[in-house]
């Protein structure tokens, strides 16, 4: 089976790489162009045209897949992984085994572009990695095969998420192997078990004090490492580094105001709506993460916005 790439970031990286040491007809690789990054806002190209040039394999850069329809009819499936753009319609149906994604989540939950961060906002114990045949809804097509895998207490959004990308890439193997060989079909996702995945901001990232610390605790991780906790301190933003809930807080840190704040030797602790949590990192704006203890540096009076 002839079969095309579309992936753009990091995550995509696993799944194309499976693809080539499988030894699949791997015709050409998709990826959106170049984009500034940094502060000095260098144009880069993605890590899957890197590993497409590594592996010299014709790279196609275009955040227009109608573009590049004629191409598309030449293979038989297209593998789509975090492409970053819609497939038009008019082409869903043009490869004999249509385009087929590796979505992380068990779908039908969290459909839409942050599964990862929503599954651990919402404090769920598992997720897993899905494969399905894409169709002009979102996140809705049938599905060719799933593996579900526990969310650990204190993983982040950044290391679920890495680590569902080795398991959608393994996933994905066997999903092309089996549609080859005429074993698999899409199957209807059921109606029941639908939640929305909407993409996350940078207001989505802040820290409400006066939430319990459990809820805290989730949000900090969901949203680690992109784009980031953070909360404001006298009118300046602080980014801020994994966070523990504090099942039994020493005396003075038992009855913390939401937001305030109180160092006992190097750890430093936050109230909130509940019990408090200890900090670990912070980063001012402009600055380098450093330990709490040492930009708290035994103030008092400190409390975050």
């Amino acid at each position: 089976m002839r079969i095309a790439f579309a992936g753009t970031p990091s995550a995509a990286v696993p799944t194309l790489e499976a693809l080539i040491a499988a030894g699949h007809d791997l015709a050409f690789v998709v990826t959106r162009p170049d984009a500034p990054k940094g502060r000095g806002r260098v144009m880069t190209v993605s890590p899957v045209a890197e590993v497409a040039q590594a592996h010299g394999l014709e790279c196609l850069k275009t955040s227009q897949l109608a573009e590049i329809a004629d191409r598309i009819a030449e293979v038989d499936c297209v593998v789509v992984v975090a492409y970053g753009g819609l497939v038009p319609d008019e082409l869903l149906n043009v490869p004999r085994h249509g385009w087929v994604n590796v979505h992380f989540s068990l779908l039908p939950a969290w459909r839409g572009a942050a599964p990862v961060q929503h599954a651990i906002l919402a404090g769920d114990d598992v997720t897993g990695v899905t494969t399905f045949r894409i169709d002009s809804g979102l996140d809705t097509g049938g599905v060719l095969g799933h593996v579900a895998t526990s969310i650990g207490p204190r993983e982040t959004a950044g290391s679920l998420l890495e680590r569902l990308s080795v398991v959608g890439a393994e996933l994905m193997v066997q999903t092309l192997d089996g549609l080859e060989r005429e074993m698999i079909s899409p199957v209807p996702q059921p109606a029941d078990g639908i939640s929305k995945a909407s993409k996350i901001a940078t207001a989505d990232a802040q820290i409400d004090w006066t939430h319990p610390a459990l809820a805290i605790d989730r949000r900090v991780r969901a949203m680690t490492p992109e784009p980031g906790p953070w909360t404001t301190c006298q009118g300046k933003r602080v980014k801020l580094g994994p966070v523990t809930v504090v099942v039994d807080a020493p005396e003075g840190a038992q009855h913390l105001s939401a937001g305030q704040t109180i160092q006992i030797g190097t750890d430093v602790f936050v109230g909130t709506g509940s019990q408090p949590v200890k900090l670990s990192q912070v980063q001012l704006e402009g600055r380098t993460m450093v330990d709490a203890h040492i930009w708290l540096g035994n103030r008092e009076g400190v409390v975050f916005e």
